[in-house]
């Protein structure tokens, strides 16, 4: 038992890689998720093009093949990023790209008496986008930002292919150390989903707050 507790903190030293992976990288998903979608949006047909290739770019090719040229071949280009730094671009970048189709769904499900009323306010399109239309429209992303998360969270299992030390590298050590598989991986197992249940319900507990009074707005 004593050298099974050395076990679990290695494993747990691997969970606060996995955190930090999920935090981050869903943290630049978001910004690229806003500046996809918002992109799409966009006047500019140069920018609407732009928006399209990163969007259809990263859902179109693999997150092994993306983390790969983001760890190894970006070197190669004068780019050099450590394990922690490949890991978050690559899986933000993903699933920002997913996130971007999530933006301009809602912002484009907003009512178009919305947009009048700006109008009616001489308000400008960054203002209408800013205070009326986002507000609104982030709510109804809200539930699948959660989801896009979640999948984060999933997807940072892949880090392990460049030996960053998270959870599932983790408990393959623990495993090739002591030759047991279902001890190191139920552990995790539990431990990914404490996470993503956590996950869950910041994101409700989010909704609920910032739907208080857009009931009548949006009506």
């Amino acid at each position: 038992m004593p050298q099974w507790s050395g076990y679990l903190n290695l494993i747990l030293e691997g969970a606060v890689v996995t955190v930090e992976l999920t935090v981050m990288g869903s943290l630049l998903a978001l910004v690229m998720a806003f500046l996809g979608g918002l992109g799409r949006l966009s006047r500019s047909a140069w920018v609407r093009a732009l928006a399209t290739v990163y969007i259809e770019f990263f859902r179109g090719t693999s997150i092994f093949v993306q983390l790969f040229w983001a760890y190894f071949v970006l070197p190669l280009l004068g780019v050099s990023l450590t394990p922690l730094q490949a890991g978050v671009l690559a899986l933000g970048l993903n699933v920002g790209a997913y996130g971007a189709e999530v933006v301009r769904g809602a912002i484009q499900s907003i009512g178009r008496e919305q947009h009048e009323a700006c109008v009616a306010l001489n308000l400008t399109r960054w203002q209408c986008l800013r205070h009326v239309i986002v507000p609104q429209a982030f709510v109804i992303m809200l539930p699948t930002f959660g989801n896009n998360a979640i999948e984060l969270l999933k997807g940072t299992a892949v880090v392990s292919l460049i030996s960053l030390t998270d959870l599932t590298f983790q408990a393959q050590v623990v495993r090739a150390q002591t030759g047991s598989t279902a001890l190191p991986f139920l552990t995790i197992l539990v431990i990914y989903f404490a996470i993503a249940a956590a996950i869950s319900l910041g994101v409700r507990a989010l909704e609920r707050h910032l739907t208080r009074g857009l009931d009548g707005v949006r009506t």
